[in-house]
């Protein structure tokens, strides 16, 4: 099958702009509705989050869905029906199983639970939500450190459910079909995408060049169907790229 690109540029995202919220989309979420544009592969959810100090996202419930929260500048805290709380700061790999059903809130608000002194600094972080591949699971969460797996340079393994990956991954996913690499490349430096049915390469900051796409920006995105392991390399500055490789798709049936 021929490798198929679908480019989707940072300034192409749906918007949610509130006073204490910038977050941008890259599928169909909240007041947003496109019925062409729900997901892709077996992500649902990705979305660009910056919250001002103070506030964030109050308790809400989540149901039977796998949630990858990656954290970029500052620090994001975590609380949860199931008793885990914590400050989310970047390099820290976390993932919350919903199964059943779950309560949770997202604040910028680290002073809360530190005990320092309230800072003025927004929060910026990437939340991407995935199917399970097994409903009415007890609810879960995961969170390990993988700053310096980052430091070593290439591909590491974000989070995972498949079972290729059981030895090397950072935290586990309730997904057998897909996996998340993040990466930090260095200017020049270049890698190659996973080979997979589906790929979502996003680009968190910096600029790189993907080969058979050309330049790439802080908050393009691509979509690629039947990957076949093309190389990226990064801008001048570097970029740091989340991947997603996935090897099933949501049934629409």
């Amino acid at each position: 099958m021929v490798s198929i690109l679908d480019i989707r540029r940072a300034d192409e995202r749906f918007h949610t702009r509130a006073g204490w919220l910038d977050s941008r989309h890259s599928f169909s979420f909240s007041r947003h509705w496109d019925p062409k544009n729900t997901h892709f592969g077996l992500l649902l959810v990705s979305n660009d989050d910056v919250v001002a100090p103070g506030t964030g996202f109050e308790t809400h419930p989540h149901r039977d869905m796998e949630i990858i929260t990656w954290v970029l500048d500052g620090g994001l805290v975590h609380q949860d029906s199931e008793g885990h709380n914590g400050v989310i700061y970047p390099g820290l790999a976390q993932r919350m199983s919903a199964g059943t059903g779950i309560l949770h809130s997202e604040k910028n608000d680290s002073w809360t639970l530190t005990g320092e002194p309230a800072h003025q600094d927004p929060v910026h972080f990437v939340q991407m939500w995935t199917i399970p591949d097994e409903a009415g699971i007890r609810p879960g969460y995961e969170q390990l450190d993988i700053n310096d797996e980052l430091a070593r340079g290439g591909w590491t393994t974000l989070a995972s459910g498949m079972p290729r990956h059981s030895d090397r991954r950072a935290i586990g996913i309730r997904q057998k079909h897909a996996a998340l690499h993040v990466a930090r490349i260095r200017p020049s430096e270049t890698l190659e995408l996973a080979a997979a049915p589906f790929v979502h390469l996003f680009v968190a900051r910096g600029t790189a060049e993907l080969e058979g796409a050309g330049p790439l920006a802080t908050g393009d995105a691509v979509r690629i169907t039947a990957s076949d392991g093309r190389r990226i390399t990064g801008g001048p500055d570097g970029a740091e790229v989340l991947m997603w490789e996935m090897h099933a798709a949501v049934s629409t049936g």
